[in-house]
């Protein structure tokens, strides 16, 4: 039996030293962005789940690690979000989630989906008021076109 890979993603608290993430590297294959605050490792195991556990075991004491995430949804097209909370913050959302009736994990779960939501309705309403705006200076249809050929030129630049 083929035991999978999965690609994580590590977000740090603050960016690696060359020696700092040599060290890492050496206990679990890393690869790096430019400033050296995102990693990319792929973890053998079964489950995602498991991929995160082996990762924070192996290489959790010598990073600053801030969030773990997969790096491609699954096929529910959900990322998993692993977050370490502190003993403080830990308790809050233990106590938030008992007063819910809820486990801290779907606790946490739905108040991202809300906060998300939300600011998808911001973002939805500064638009819309934009385009309000725009729309009491020119036609619908020159509107369109610029925005069309605004999003052509987006698309041709290279990306880096």
């Amino acid at each position: 039996m083929t035991v999978p890979h999965h690609a994580l993603e590590i977000i740090l608290t603050r960016p690696l030293t060359a020696n700092a993430l040599g060290r890492a590297a050496r206990a679990l294959p890393l690869a790096a962005d430019h400033d050296a605050t995102r990693l990319t490792a792929l973890v053998q195991a079964k489950t995602a789940h498991r991929a995160v556990r082996r990762l924070r075991h192996q290489v959790g004491s010598q990073l600053p690690i801030d969030v773990i995430t997969t790096h491609y949804p699954d096929t529910d097209h959900k990322v998993l979000l692993n977050v370490a909370f502190g003993p403080a913050v830990h308790a809050v959302l233990t106590a938030g989630a008992r007063c819910a009736r809820q486990t801290p994990e779907r606790f946490v779960e739905l108040a991202l989906h809300r906060a998300l939501a939300e600011h998808a309705d911001q973002e939805i309403a500064h638009l819309d008021h934009a385009v309000g705006e725009l729309l009491t200076h020119t036609t619908p249809a020159y509107l369109l076109s610029t925005v069309g050929h605004a999003l052509t030129r987006l698309s041709e630049r290279p990306t880096s």
